[in-house]
């Protein structure tokens, strides 16, 4: 049920190919792409490229969202533009550079993207299942529900403006 990973970045004139390769095997290690092992040197004559590998898991973005607590945050994103079995999410090539995993859902940050696409027989449910956690038991989540954040990545707010819960008021 493991899906292909694929991940992909475009690697401008000005950037420094084996940095952009460090950041991406900073959250993917078994990253498999062929990269040219000839280093630029100015003038830069080369240009901008596309790098592309596979991957053989998630487990490195994955842990670090449990370990920030922000795995509905990571299963939002990577539902967000699920259609089938396919789907596809960014991550910043600069966040990965010092081990961090930080999801763009807007314009392209400093420092650049990272393409990560998915494909796999119900994609859906396994990002359910590899997201999951024990606040799930409290506050149950589901692909599509009312809980996911927009499409620009805003929240969906669980307290209002005066501290009052605004989700699961009928349970008191």
């Amino acid at each position: 049920m493991q899906p292909e990973i694929t991940v992909s970045t475009i690697v401008k004139t000005h950037e420094d190919v084996t940095l952009v390769e460090k950041a991406i095997r900073s959250l993917f290690p078994d990253w498999d792409c062929e990269i040219s092992g000839a280093q630029d040197i100015f003038p830069v004559a080369r240009e901008e490229s596309k790098l592309s590998g596979k991957s053989q898991s998630l487990s490195g973005i994955i842990e670090y969202c449990s370990n920030n607590r922000i795995l509905d945050t990571a299963f939002d994103v990577m539902t967000m533009n699920l259609q089938d079995d396919t789907t596809h999410f960014q991550l910043s090539r600069q966040a990965a550079f010092v081990g961090k995993v930080a999801f763009v859902v807007e314009e392209a940050p400093l420092g650049g993207v990272m393409e990560v696409s998915l494909q796999g027989d119900d994609l859906g449910l396994w990002i359910e299942q590899l997201t999951w956690h024990e606040g799930r038991n409290s506050i149950p989540r589901s692909l599509g529900d009312d809980l996911s954040m927009g499409q620009d990545g805003t929240p969906i707010e669980w307290f209002d403006n005066k501290g009052r819960r605004t989700m699961n008021i009928d349970q008191d």
